[in-house]
């Protein structure tokens, strides 16, 4: 299935952030930019050095009027555990979902049924709650937080200037492209 352009789910869950538990609901999603990081299980391996990639970059998606919410199929309290034990983990600031039901890993398509667990999926959400960016990796190969905002970075500009592209490792500030029939063959 691709996901590109689809709407976010009507959800209701609990999220841990900043020593508080939260109710986020699919309204909490919309009107800025939105990153879901799913990512496997708590108490893991590869997990706690994304989740501290991100937390490394986070007054940067910040600045891009983003906010990142980490998923698993945890619970709050699982979180909040880890938050407390994990010296990688205890620097994340950005909400972290609890989807123990897996109603937002299934509907993005990245629930592994039988090992109850995400696959690492990024998906790039827009203001209005489109996926305008995804990638889905598996459980043992772990994510950049820089390109996911390089990546972020490209779609804001595109959704800005919707005559213009970005051609590959564009960063911002960089020259674009606009599509037409007098660049064919001359890249």
């Amino acid at each position: 299935m691709n996901f590109i352009g689809s709407a976010l789910p009507d959800f209701s869950v609990n999220a841990f952030q900043n020593g508080e538990v939260k109710a986020l609901t699919q309204d909490d999603l919309l009107g800025h930019w939105s990153i879901l990081f799913f990512y496997p299980a708590d108490f893991s391996f590869v997990c706690p050095t994304e989740l501290g990639d991100l937390a490394a970059h986070y007054s940067e998606f910040q600045q891009s009027n983003t906010e990142v919410y980490s998923v698993s199929e945890d619970t709050e309290f699982v979180h909040q555990a880890w938050h407390e034990q994990s010296d990688e983990v205890g620097q994340v600031t950005y909400p972290m979902i609890a989807d123990p039901a897996g109603v937002l890993a299934r509907h993005y398509g990245v629930l592994d049924e039988a090992a109850g667990q995400a696959f690492r999926g990024v998906f790039i959400l827009d203001p209005a709650g489109k996926v305008r960016s995804y990638t889905i990796n598996d459980m043992g190969i772990g994510r950049n937080a820089a390109e996911i905002l390089r990546t972020l970075t490209a779609a804001q500009f595109v959704a800005e200037h919707g005559d213009r592209v970005c051609p590959a490792n564009w960063h911002k500030g960089e020259q674009t492209l606009k599509p037409g029939t007098d660049l064919v063959g001359k890249i």
